[in-house]
């Protein structure tokens, strides 16, 4: 069984990997060159030949890569991504959705998964205005993530420099922010994951937690994970609980520490839902770790931080069969390995790695 995996970075190239899952061997199939650093990649929803990456760069652009039935990738379109150092990508059928994270802007990217061009006229674009009090991180708004939930038919954006959480939601052809949601002064929302929703009511009828959702925010400044219960808009997201990111973090000053969260949806072999985070540039010897909380209920607590040898551990993806899998990559060493989760989720073992990888940023499972 061979798995390919992509792999965005801090090169000029989006790598292909092929994880051979009978001899746990994890190697290097092709390397796409894009441009500068192409350091988030997503698909488009109904074609996986067809994959977007941001170009993390002052004029901030968008490519557009198409991979061939070999599994070979070349550029076929790009635009401008209509702010500085894109970030974060989402696409859906027939629109491209991107965090530009030093300008502080959104922007809204008509495509098309036909023939080139791809991108289309009519970008639209939504500058965010707020600051913060960590003055080297936060002189100004820096959108950090654009998070699509089509269920609740919202956007969300985090917002780093302004401490805040945009709600957008679309009006007419045009998506707008509708509310925010606050968070402590300096604590700098980078990512988010939304857990459990109404469409879930018939099935279990267990929680009120349940029925509203739950949101989980990553707050990059302070490595806290926040939880709100979720309600659907015009209501407010009310706060459950905040815990560090690590068991015995650094004291401030620090770098840069929590950076990815995931929380994948339980299945039949895992039937448990975890939330998993990504620790930064950790002190310890052993290198970054990878945290795992426990998130029934009402509940969030840290249950264990599992060592993974990486240097500045940033994007991770679960894949595979039950998403067994978890693919991370070191920015500053250690390459990409691949884990497969154990104890029901709890726990993670290292299976696979390729330390030859530079400087990966990110993940996409084919």
């Amino acid at each position: 069984m061979v798995n390919r995996i992509l792999v965005a970075s801090y090169t000029n190239s989006i790598q292909s990997l092929a994880f051979h899952a009978s001899d746990l061997t994890l190697t290097v199939h092709s390397a796409a060159e894009v441009g500068f650093h192409p350091s988030w990649i997503t698909f488009h929803p109904s074609d996986h030949s067809l994959v977007f990456a941001g170009l993390e760069q002052t004029e901030g652009k968008v490519v557009a890569v198409k991979y061939d039935d070999s599994g070979t990738g070349a550029v076929v379109a790009e635009t401008s991504s209509g702010g500085a150092d894109p970030c974060s990508l989402v696409a859906t059928e027939d629109r491209l959705f991107v965090a530009n994270y030093s300008s502080g802007s959104v922007s809204v990217l008509p495509i098309t998964s036909g023939s080139p061009p791809y991108f289309l006229p009519g970008p639209a674009v939504t500058q965010l205005v707020g600051s913060g009090p960590n003055t080297e991180r936060q002189k100004s708004s820096h959108a950090h993530e654009v998070a699509l939930h089509s269920e609740r038919g919202e956007l969300l954006v985090p917002d780093l420099g302004s401490d805040q959480v945009f709600r957008f939601t679309k009006q007419g052809d045009a998506w707008t922010p509708q509310a925010q949601i606050r968070f402590d002064p300096g604590s700098g929302p980078r990512h988010t994951a939304v857990y459990g929703t109404s469409r879930d009511l018939a099935d279990t009828m267990q929680s009120d937690l349940f029925i509203d959702g739950a949101l989980y925010t990553l707050l990059e400044l302070s490595s806290e994970l926040a939880k709100h219960r979720f309600p659907l808009l015009p209501a407010e997201p009310t706060l459950i609980a905040k815990k560090p990111t690590m068991f015995n973090p650094p004291a401030p000053p620090h770098d840069m520490l929590a950076a990815e969260l995931l929380i994948p949806e339980p299945n039949s072999t895992f039937s448990t839902p975890y939330a998993y985070v990504s620790n930064r540039n950790n002190p310890s010897e052993e290198g970054d770790t990878i945290a795992i909380f426990s998130i029934e209920g009402d509940a969030l607590e840290l249950l264990v931080e599992v060592p993974t040898g990486l240097k500045h551990l940033r994007g991770m993806v679960f894949g595979g069969p039950d998403d067994r899998w978890l693919v991370a990559g070191g920015a500053n060493g250690g390459g990409v390995k691949v884990f497969e989760r154990i104890d029901g989720g709890k726990g993670l073992k290292q299976i696979a790695e390729n330390s030859a990888v530079e400087a990966p940023t990110g993940f996409l499972w084919v």
